[in-house]
């Protein structure tokens, strides 16, 4: 018998004198000890701590249809807020070494996507919406149905496709690839640095940074994407404060005059549940926040799998413990990232390095969320990381999103042809919308072409059928004397 499943044997016998603590826990139950779950709840922090970064830069540096940004101090408070709650709660009620945050990709949704469209409040208020509907998905048992619908390569190519649009996200951002102007009377739209050519020390850093975060990755150091965060933003002051430069962009690299100051809640709240209808078509609203289901659906579904079944949890049959509870708490996170205008939250991948750590249990979430709660009074740390010291995290979680390629059958046609189009699409049209509907439309039409139109699931075909409409919206209302 495996150690896995010992483990998940284990779980009902509660030995007898353990603590309380122990007891709700089931810490000594599932092979654990406070100290390995306190360790592992460290590891797990400081593996997703960057998200405390990478989050107000992402949803900071977007405007809105009326050209308004969100404050970074504000979006660093409500991130580390919704973190630190959720966190605990998903410790508590689901009782699983599982912490969550606002999820790259999906933030990158709401901030490249669906602000351009609308207020920010109107935005916020899609992914309000879009965790609402993930839990009435939970409780009705639909969620099962809409993940059997969509093949796995598909799911396997929207996550691929969601890392190149963040790697490419990194790269602009931080000037190492620039958008060649018209007047250059060229068919190459973009190019390397601002010129052609790499020159300037905020250049430098960025790249520094990368060099970095793979060396660190490749040597499987735990913490690395912050790690790299951290001494890059430290060189970047040194920089700073020696050379002569114009610009860094939206973030000086400067020492802060207060290190520790109060928590800035002037989101929390700002959200307009159907403010989003009046901003834009109704089919636009709805590809959006099946967008956002989508994303956040099937990453929680593999995240909550992996985890369990890295932590030797599943039982003889596949199944997570608790699982009813685990997805209605990811699906309130998101409502409460919505809330705080934080974007979605949802459950992290990196919580395996609490897991390798010795995690087991969700008290090892208490130690985590403790730790986000005390990085709400560190605003004024978060707000100094220029681009260039945080774009390389994007470039490696793009990466490490890329993986996934691996489990796609490129020599079957009907699924490498859909596949391709989702993870091409979302990069080049810089949309992840427009990169699944492409998937989707692919899929149907081949099995179709095929004569496998019956292998199709009714839900992809509905899908499907409104990827069509989204794109051809134009001649639609045009057809219609809309306008």
């Amino acid at each position: 018998m495996s150690e896995a499943q010992k483990v998940a044997d284990r779980q009902d016998a509660v030995p007898p004198g353990a603590s309380s603590v122990d007891r709700f826990f089931r810490i000594t139950a599932r092979g654990s000890t406070f100290a390995r779950e306190i360790r592992g709840g460290f590891a797990t922090f400081f593996t997703m701590a960057y998200i405390l970064v990478l989050n107000p830069i992402i949803l900071g540096s977007a405007k809105d249809k009326f050209g308004h940004q969100l404050d970074g101090a504000e979006l660093a408070t409500a991130t580390a807020l919704v973190a630190a709650v959720m966190t605990i709660i998903m410790g508590v009620g689901g009782n699983l070494p599982l912490a969550l945050a606002a999820g790259l990709g999906l933030n990158a949704v709401v901030a490249f996507q669906i602000a351009p469209l609308m207020s920010w409040d109107d935005a916020m208020g899609l992914v309000v919406l879009e965790g609402l509907l993930i839990c009435v998905l939970v409780v009705t048992g639909l969620r099962e149905a809409v993940m059997h619908a969509i093949p796995q390569p598909l799911k396997q190519a929207i996550s691929v496709g969601i890392g190149l649009f963040i790697a490419f996200i990194g790269f602009v951002d931080a000037g190492f690839v620039t958008r060649i102007p018209d007047i250059a009377n060229t068919t190459v739209p973009v190019q390397l640095g601002a010129s052609g050519a790499l020159s300037g020390w905020p250049i430098l850093v960025f790249c520094l940074g990368v060099l970095l975060t793979i060396g660190l990755l490749a040597r499987r150091v735990k913490g690395a994407i912050l790690i790299s965060i951290l001494v890059m933003t430290v060189v970047a002051i040194v920089i700073n404060s020696a050379a002569d430069i114009k610009s860094w962009g939206l973030t000086t690299p400067k020492v802060p005059d207060d290190i520790v100051a109060a928590p800035e809640f002037g989101l929390l709240g700002n959200f307009s549940l159907f403010g989003a209808f009046g901003e834009t078509t109704v089919i636009t609203v709805v590809l959006l926040v099946f967008t956002l289901i989508l994303s956040d659906f099937f990453d929680t579904m593999g995240t909550v799998v992996g985890i369990s079944a890295e932590a030797g949890l599943l039982d003889e049959e596949g199944r997570v413990p608790n699982l009813g509870r685990v997805l209605l708490i990811d699906g309130a996170a998101a409502v409460a990232g919505g809330a705080a205008s934080s974007s979605s939250a949802t459950s992290y991948i990196e919580s395996a390095a609490g897991v390798g750590e010795g995690a087991r249990t969700g008290f090892a979430n208490l130690v985590t969320g403790g730790l986000f709660a005390c990085a709400l009074f560190l605003t004024p740390l978060l707000t100094i990381v220029p681009m260039q010291a945080a774009a390389p995290a994007l470039v490696a979680v793009g990466f490490l999103m890329m993986t996934q390629v691996k489990h796609i059958d490129w020599d079957k046609y009907e699924i490498a042809i859909p596949a391709f189009l989702t993870i091409a699409v979302m990069p080049f049209t810089y949309s992840i919308t427009n990169g699944i509907g492409a998937g989707f439309l692919a899929y149907v039409l081949i099995k179709a072409v095929l004569g496998k139109a019956k292998q199709v699931h009714w839900l992809l075909w509905a899908t499907s059928a409104l990827f069509l409409v989204y794109f051809a919206i134009d001649p639609i209302e045009q057809l219609l004397g809309v306008r």
